[in-house]
């Protein structure tokens, strides 16, 4: 492939990536990454970004070893163009993508002394101009707050977000910057704080509570009137957590399932508990004392089937790391045969597609595997958490050895 061709696929990869195309994006350059420079920064860039993400441990391995890979690619390929472009002084297109790769290069791996070659890489048109974007809105919202090395330059970040910010407005990466931005103006997510602590303290006793001398109502009916809208949409979490606290502001309030345990789902909780034999037979035991309690009440409300295939979903996940998989598989397979009943939770069948799809990867059974976690992809539209569930099927997928299916 021509220096040209790469571009123009790369640019176009680029595109499908900000307007959340993630899986399109991989496939057109997975092809190329061992070849292309080009190829081979956009992939492993995008892995990265994943494993950011997801918080998986192979989505992490996997980012950082497609970076050592690229890493390989670009420096044959960059002392290449280096003998090509010596001696030519005209500044043609290969010049300008060339320069732009030195300027991103300098300047990340050289953070303090290397601002200038960002910044200049940014406001150029190369390829490489949004990447150098990427690595000062890194370098301004935590490298220099967790490096202590200065203030973080919020202007600036917000200057150079702006432009995308426009041209991508639902572009997850862009909203990701946005809100992370946001959030160090001191705009915190203030949802989520109030959902989960009424969340935490409607899991305890009447009792405990009452000492305290919070009122898990009033929390709840805060939430909405605290969430945030970036580019007029909300972040996704806030979203969930909105509509689950929607069931107390009514007159007759109805208690949520666990509500702390589903947000620790939500965040990918379960993965790391779930090492801990222990703590996941408590958590066993919790969910199925709940059960118990909402099968034995005597007035069902409009949400008992929505509450109880939350509860099987986080039972068949406890069953999954205690190794007791035909258990597991059951819970699953419940939340499954119940979607024409669920009326709110509509995230739970996807989500437990998935998660019924690495079961059947957990023993080895691959074509299983592939379609359970494929029809999670393409069956499903506009559930809470989509993205979010897109990116960790994208994962699994590719752990599996195949191209994943376009969405229709």
């Amino acid at each position: 492939m021509d220096l040209k061709c790469a571009l123009e696929e790369c640019s176009m990869a680029l595109n499908l990536f900000l307007n959340n195309k993630f899986s399109e994006a991989l496939e057109l350059l997975r092809q190329w990454s061992k070849d292309s420079m080009y190829h081979a920064l956009g992939y492993s860039t995008i892995l990265v970004m994943q494993a950011a993400m997801t918080f998986e441990p192979q989505d992490i391995q996997m980012g950082i070893s497609t970076m050592k890979e690229a890493l390989h690619t670009c420096q044959r390929e960059c002392h290449q163009v280096l003998q090509m472009t010596q001696g030519n002084k005209k500044k043609n297109e290969t010049y300008h993508q060339f320069e732009g790769g030195v300027k991103l290069g300098i300047g990340a791996f050289n953070l303090n002394l290397g601002l200038h070659q960002l910044r200049e890489g940014a406001s150029g048109t190369s390829l490489r101009a949004i990447l150098c974007t990427f690595t000062l809105l890194v370098y301004h919202t935590y490298v220099s707050l967790i490096l202590g090395i200065g203030e973080a330059n919020l202007q600036e970040a917000e200057i150079l977000l702006e432009p995308y910010l426009q041209k991508f407005p639902n572009g997850s990466i862009i909203l990701f910057y946005d809100a992370r931005i946001d959030i160090l103006k001191g705009n915190f997510e203030k949802a989520i704080y109030v959902f989960q602590k009424a969340a935490i303290l409607c899991m305890l006793p009447d009792e405990d509570v009452k000492t305290t001398g919070e009122d898990i109502v009033s929390l709840f009916r805060q939430v909405d009137g605290l969430r945030q809208r970036i580019a007029g949409k909300s972040i996704p979490t806030e979203k969930l957590a909105v509509r689950k606290a929607r069931r107390y502001t009514g007159a007759q309030p109805v208690k949520l399932i666990l509500p702390a345990l589903e947000m620790m789902y939500v965040w990918n909780g379960f993965a790391i508990v779930g090492r801990r034999a222990d703590l996941t037979e408590s958590l066993l035991i919790t969910i199925e004392k709940e059960e118990t309690a909402l099968q034995n009440q005597t007035s069902r409300t409009e949400y008992f089937i929505d509450d109880l295939c939350l509860l099987q979903l986080l039972k068949g996940l406890c069953l999954k790391h205690l190794g007791r998989l035909l258990q597991a598989e059951l819970c699953f397979n419940q939340v499954i045969q119940s979607e024409k009943q669920i009326k709110y939770d509509n995230y739970l069948v996807p989500f437990t597609l998935y998660e019924l799809g690495l079961l059947y990867k957990q023993q080895d059974q691959r074509e299983k595997a592939i379609r359970y976690i494929e029809t999670a992809k393409n069956n499903y539209k506009e559930y809470s958490m989509e993205s979010r569930l897109h990116f960790r099927i994208h994962a699994a997928l590719d752990s599996l050895k195949v191209t994943p299916a376009s969405t229709p």
